[in-house]
């Protein structure tokens, strides 16, 4: 069986707060790239839960942190569209996305 590894590694300044993040995926040829901050979900089909990381680097800007998060949303409306092929709630969330941008002024 084939396998790809997907590598994160988290630096800590004294308080044990995210100063660092890399991340490698050598089958996408990433090695060691910087990030600001990662949002990781796992579906736990035992317990019928999410688990998640959410983790972020002190230097995070507000704002990019805002267009992390429409970015991240309009993505699991597509997601969902692919898994579900539910076009109804996919235009639903992205209706919410817009809002979202709107609220944010993130869209001119």
């Amino acid at each position: 069986m084939k396998t790809s590894d997907i590598k994160i590694t988290v630096g800590l300044d004294e308080n044990n707060v995210p100063d660092t993040l890399l991340w490698t995926a050598q089958d996408g040829g990433i090695e060691q790239e910087e990030a600001k901050a990662l949002l990781l979900s796992v579906w736990d089909s035992k317990a019928k839960e999410t688990l998640r990381i959410d983790l972020w680097t002190k230097d995070m800007p507000v704002d990019e942190m805002k267009q992390f998060f429409h970015q991240t949303l309009v993505a699991m409306a597509d997601t969902f569209q692919r898994a579900t092929a539910d076009e109804k709630m996919s235009d639903t969330m992205r209706d919410f996305c817009d809002y979202f941008a709107e609220k944010m002024d993130l869209k001119a």
